[in-house]
């Protein structure tokens, strides 16, 4: 099989991250989530807190939320005051995803992957989801809070989560024309959505 990345979108509690560490282990390839902010800045030299802290969410204010900075592949040289600005984060952030697509077979998840790879070829791209009931039983055992709190958690994250992608993508988050397979998890199972993306790779890259 040629060289491929698999990306995936996943909604806060649809189990988007089981999916990929179960694809991982079952293609034999590397799983990119959190890692991605220790490689970032080691290649940038910023503090990897500054990374977290920026991790998948704009800053509060309403200005910043309604501007757009499509992503272009350009950095903030260091000598610049906005050189550790969130949008010179991502900028390394996807600086960071393109040079591993680059090197290897490997699955990376979330932080806009899918459109940074738009233009690559063998770049597989998902989306993963499910019901609000059934991100809530998913995450109960999780946390200790009451079912209402966990909804508004549940809302909140994705919530960010589109913001953040529409911030750098100008598309919405949960278009599944952005995708190649969008999965609803609970309904069809890890394993079988696990299967269905290994067959459609031995298709598709054949």
């Amino acid at each position: 099989m040629e060289h491929y990345v698999i990306t995936i979108a996943r909604g806060y509690g649809s189990g988007g991250r089981t999916m990929g560490k179960m694809l991982a282990e079952e293609l034999g390839i590397h799983y990119y989530d959190r890692e991605l902010l220790r490689l970032a800045s080691d290649e940038s030299g910023i503090n990897e807190e500054l990374f977290g802290r920026a991790d998948e969410q704009l800053k509060k204010s309403l200005l910043y939320k309604i501007m757009r900075k499509e992503y272009k592949g350009e950095l903030i040289p260091p000598d610049r005051e906005d050189f550790v600005s969130n949008d010179n984060l991502f900028n390394y952030q996807a600086k960071v995803i393109r040079e591993l697509a680059e090197q290897e077979s490997c699955i990376i998840v979330g932080r806009c992957a899918d459109y940074i790879l738009k233009d690559m070829k063998n770049v597989v791209k998902i989306f993963v989801y499910a019901s609000l009931e059934d991100c809530v039983a998913r995450l109960t055992d999780m946390y200790s809070m009451p079912t209402k709190e966990l909804e508004k958690k549940i809302q909140s994250i994705d919530k960010r989560r589109a913001e953040y992608y529409r911030y750098y993508t100008s598309r919405d988050w949960q278009d599944a024309r952005n995708y190649d397979l969008c999965f609803n998890s609970m309904q069809l199972g890890f394993d079988k959505c696990v299967e269905i993306v290994k067959n459609y790779l031995n298709i598709r890259l054949s």
